[in-house]
């Protein structure tokens, strides 16, 4: 199973979304509480090349994006893969 890291904040329905997609596949992730200001969130902004917003989501490693981008994954039959590997 992929290692899987979400950076998120509290009351983010994108947070919420990309949580429940990822429960939905059966996917372990580990939750970092990032709030603005916080030093998790400015980990996940380096991680992430710059991106500023929550949820930030991290696949083996690999910066996937955002909610809207795990969604897109999903709907293009790709993260079934990534959750895998």
């Amino acid at each position: 199973m992929a290692k899987i890291e979400i950076y998120t904040t509290a009351f983010c329905p994108y947070c919420d979304r990309a949580r429940a997609l990822l429960t939905k596949r059966g996917a372990n992730f580990e939750e970092f509480d990032a709030p603005h200001g916080s030093q998790a969130r400015k980990d996940a902004i380096a991680r992430s090349g710059g991106r500023t917003t929550v949820p930030q989501i991290f696949i083996n490693g690999q910066a996937i994006g955002g909610s809207d981008d795990l969604v897109a994954l999903d709907r293009a039959g790709k993260l079934d893969a990534l959750l895998a590997g």
